[in-house]
């Protein structure tokens, strides 16, 4: 591992410095000439130069009465003492022990006798390198001459100093320059409006957006209690001018901070626009307060979409609202239809009945097909009170074993059962759901009896009843074994009165209308698909227990 001694820091600190100024192989310009010629005159000699020492040459950055030039660092008389920082003087260096050997005393660079040299030493300690001044003749200086020639060596690292500086500053500039490019190119760029004021409100910046907004630029003479009426600032409700006191711009001066004020800027050409307006002070580093600017979103399409939904949603309440009316009514109705129609019509069909055992022959046969019109306008009703039931009464949803459901359908059945010599099962355990169970046994009572209703008159009538998990859902299958519903028609059999074509079974077309109300009413769906082993299959799903 190598080891850096202090003397090594020393150096490399001091080649640092010079490496800063950025003199080396660089030209002297007029100021360190002429400065050079000027201490030739103060020692009375025709031979000066200035030179720099870095790590292994010595650089004569400009000369006086020789064309200089770079040689070894071991070969310079200037690199001996330098880094002393004392002046050096001696009146002939022939008879120096320290420089008599040296080669530019020797004639191998020069025939040097008389030379003087005053240390080129920075603000901060470091030599940089001399101002030599000689001649191949002996010679002497005063105090005077001594004085002058290091005053001229401060005056060359003053030189060097305001050199480093102006090129600092020239970079600062340039790199400022820069930053501002392309501060003013984000700007003009961004399709948000910035705008900003000076500590009195004034306008100091419109980017382009802003100036595309407003159409014009901003005017800096412009009173800020004017702002609203020059730029055309209105509440959100689009009609009231801004106050002074309200412009997001001079709350955020004043206040310090604004965030999310709604404006609106209505353009002298093209749609208003609604923003939303952030912004903040600007503060020096020595808190000082020195402006504000603020971010101007435009939300104009946002807050029409918001308007739309809101429209939207007062609408869908309005028609909520005449549903739930329209279901009382409804229920009213049902209601009324229970007593008013079929009570009359029990009341006909009981004569009907006595007239059955008075009349012969012709009359009889009237008075069995009004009996058989009674019975069907009776059932119409039911089917239609039960229609109304499934979609107005109260629907209270508990977590319900749909096998005691599927159980006490199976009971009510029984005589249709019986009747078709039908079988009807659960080959597995139903699982337990969230419903209404008065509901959801209308609903699995419709679509048992329509599976032994709809049967295929080759085969006795299969209805199996099964489970399984959708998603978050359970989907019933309802399965027989039938007739089977052609492709064309599944789309509209949960249609009001829609009934099967070619078929010649009794029904009203309602019972799968009511079906789908109470699937509607516990937030499932409900389809009808082809059965693989002939026939049909109607799915409808119900929420998992667990959900609730």
């Amino acid at each position: 591992m190598d080891l850096v001694t202090p003397v090594d820091e020393r150096e490399q600190r001091r080649l640092a410095a010079l490496h800063e100024y950025r003199l080396l192989d660089s030209p002297a310009g007029d100021e360190l000439e002429a400065v050079v010629r000027v201490a030739a005159t103060v020692a009375g000699v025709p031979t000066a130069t200035l030179n720099l020492i870095d790590e292994d040459r010595q650089c004569q950055l400009t000369t006086v009465g020789f064309e200089g030039g770079d040689s070894a660092r071991s070969d310079s008389m200037c690199a001996i003492r330098f880094e002393s920082g004392e002046f050096t003087y001696i009146p002939d260096a022939s008879v120096d022990d320290t420089y008599r050997e040296n080669p530019w005393v020797t004639g191998v660079h020069a025939n040097v006798r008389f030379y003087a040299s005053a240390p080129l030493i920075t603000p901060d300690g470091y030599a940089l390198g001399s101002l030599c001044v000689f001649h191949d003749q002996p010679a002497t200086l005063d105090d005077q001459q001594v004085a002058r020639l290091k005053d001229l060596a401060q005056v060359i690292v003053a030189l060097f100093e305001r050199r480093r500086q102006a090129r600092i500053n020239a970079e600062l500039a340039a790199m400022s320059e820069a930053r501002q490019r392309w501060t003013d190119t984000l700007l003009e760029t961004i399709d948000v409006a910035v705008v900003a004021c000076d500590r009195d409100g004034h306008l100091t910046l419109f980017n382009r957006t802003a100036r595309e907004w407003h159409g014009v630029d901003a005017d800096p003479r412009v009173d800020p209690a004017d702002y609203s009426d020059r730029y055309a600032l209105f509440e959100a409700d689009g009609e009231t001018p801004l106050a002074p006191e309200r412009i997001p711009l001079l709350r955020a001066l004043h206040e310090g901070t604004v965030s999310n004020a709604e404006i609106i800027i209505r353009r002298h050409s093209g749609a208003p626009i609604h923003a939303t307006v952030s912004g903040r002070a600007l503060i020096a580093p020595d808190g000082t307060p020195i402006g504000a600017v603020v971010a101007m979103n435009d939300v104009t399409t946002d807050r029409a979409q918001q308007r739309v939904i809101e429209n939207a949603r007062r609408e869908l309440a309005a028609a909520n609202e005449e549903l739930r009316r329209s279901n009382t009514d409804l229920t009213n109705f049902a209601g009324a239809v229970s007593h008013d129609l079929v009570a009359p019509l029990g009341a006909v069909g009981g004569y009907l009945e006595l007239l059955e055992d008075v009349v012969e022959g012709q009359p009889r046969n009237w008075v069995d097909a009004a009996s058989r019109a009674v019975t069907r306008m009776r059932d119409l009703i039911g089917s239609l009170l039960k229609y109304a039931q499934a979609g107005s009464a109260p629907i209270r949803c508990v977590t319900a074993d749909l096998g005691d459901v599927f159980d006490s359908v199976v009971a009510d059945l029984h005589a249709e059962i019986s009747a078709g010599t039908a079988t009807v099962i659960a080959p597995d355990p139903l699982p337990k759901v969230s419903c209404d169970p008065v509901l959801a046994r209308q609903l699995l009572q419709n679509l048992v009896a329509n599976a032994i209703k709809y049967r295929h008159p080759d085969r006795l009538p299969h209805v199996e009843v099964t489970a399984g998990r959708d998603g978050g859902c359970w989907a019933i299958t309802v399965a027989d074994n039938g007739m089977g519903i052609p492709p064309e028609q599944r789309s509209r059999v949960f249609d009001m009165f829609t009934r099967l074509e070619g078929t010649s079974a009794a029904g009203h077309g309602i019972g799968l209308s009511s079906c789908m109300r109470i699937v509607d009413r516990h937030g499932g769906t409900i389809r009808v698909a082809e059965n693989p082993g002939g026939g049909t299959q109607v799915i409808f799903t119900l929420p998992d227990q667990k959900l609730i």
